[in-house]
């Protein structure tokens, strides 16, 4: 399988998307994403989406012209327009405003509409705490779990992720999960390699467990946790959709297809900065920060125990190293995109 390098995936895919109706800013908005993913050991969000992010570039279902817009409603709250273009370009505005305000204000929000699939939520929360942040992000997505006793899709699969620094340079406290029992995205991946899924991940449009791909996606989603999962996916609707004017999944299109209107699905991000409180912490030091190392060094010195975002930095490492995989046929798909588009 060949292998590509940090810096050839970004170029593979910014030219990919600059030849398919994305301007250059916006293409290297969504390169810069897609290689955090896969440096993440997130592929299903990484290189593998571009085929339908090109495909919806050119239908005109995402903008890939769009430039967001944003306002400051309140001292600590923005509001950005991702204009039905893609989600990158939105965040990275929020990321740089809510890296200014939240050490001023203590604590900022930016709800971001009209928007597009954001890749790896724990990616963005990652950038906040790398700037000294707490973050929260939420993001809906279009309909794929049913309200629980339910068969409609109302509900997207909906991440929540956190992050959180530590001091001394250590890799931040990264918790990154999906509202199903698998992200949507490891689906669409295995269809596109020919696989079956496992069992227990999805049912199919009648509600039966399936391990087709293909009528996985045409269903609905299993639940994290059951009805607690739907419970988390409804107000992750409500946080990232119905406060800021954004679709809720059950109005918003696909990620995948070219066809129909645009999702129009929002995010929610909030960044706390951690001296806000003020307190100096027992040792008269680092407050909050030390008080966040002495439960994640309490976590690491226990047997077989793991901190979510540990394993980031080693896959960081190994792709730089190795290079990102990517399968012959992904790659001459991917490399074929635009080519006949008029100038």
């Amino acid at each position: 399988m060949p292998r590509l390098s940090l810096s050839q995936t970004h170029r593979l895919v910014a030219d990919t998307l600059t030849r398919c109706r994305t301007s250059s800013g916006n293409a290297e908005s969504v390169a810069r994403a897609l290689v955090a993913a896969e440096e993440a050991g997130q592929a299903g969000h990484g290189l593998r989406r571009v085929p339908s992010y090109a495909a919806q570039a050119l239908s005109g279902k995402v903008d890939g012209q769009a430039i967001p817009a944003s306002r400051q409603e309140r001292p600590g709250v923005l509001a950005v327009d991702a204009c039905n273009g893609f989600a990158y370009p939105a965040i990275d505005l929020a990321v740089d405003w809510l890296t200014g305000t939240a050490p001023k204000q203590g604590i900022a929000l930016a709800g971001i509409t009209r928007s597009h699939h954001c890749g790896v939520a724990g990616v963005t929360v990652e950038r906040l705490a790398d700037a000294g942040l707490v973050a929260i992000m939420f993001a809906n997505s279009p309909a794929a779990m049913a309200p629980w006793g339910g068969r409609r899709p109302l509900f997207g699969t909906n991440p929540i992720a956190f992050a959180a620094p530590r001091p001394g340079g250590r890799p931040a406290i990264v918790v990154d999960v999906s509202l199903s029992k698998v992200a949507r995205g490891k689906i669409m991946a295995a269809g596109q390699r020919g696989e079956e899924i496992p069992e227990g991940w999805a049912l199919d449009a009648e509600g039966r467990a399936t391990t087709d791909p293909k009528a996985a996606l045409a269903g609905t989603m299993v639940p994290m946790g059951d009805a607690k999962g739907t419970a988390l996916a409804l107000m992750v609707e409500l946080l990232s959709a119905g406060l800021v004017g954004a679709h809720f999944g059950y109005e918003a299109s696909s990620f995948f297809t070219a066809e129909g209107p645009a999702p129009g699905v929002g995010q929610l991000i909030l960044a706390i900065d951690p001296g806000a409180f003020g307190f100096a912490g027992a040792d008269g030091g680092q407050g909050a920060l030390g008080r966040i190392e002495e439960l994640a060094a309490a976590i690491e010195a226990e047997p077989g125990a793991r901190l979510p975002g540990a394993r980031r930095t080693e896959l960081k490492r190994k792709v730089a190293a190795d290079g990102v995989p990517v399968d012959d046929a992904l790659l001459a798909e991917i490399e074929a995109l635009g080519r006949n588009e008029p100038a």
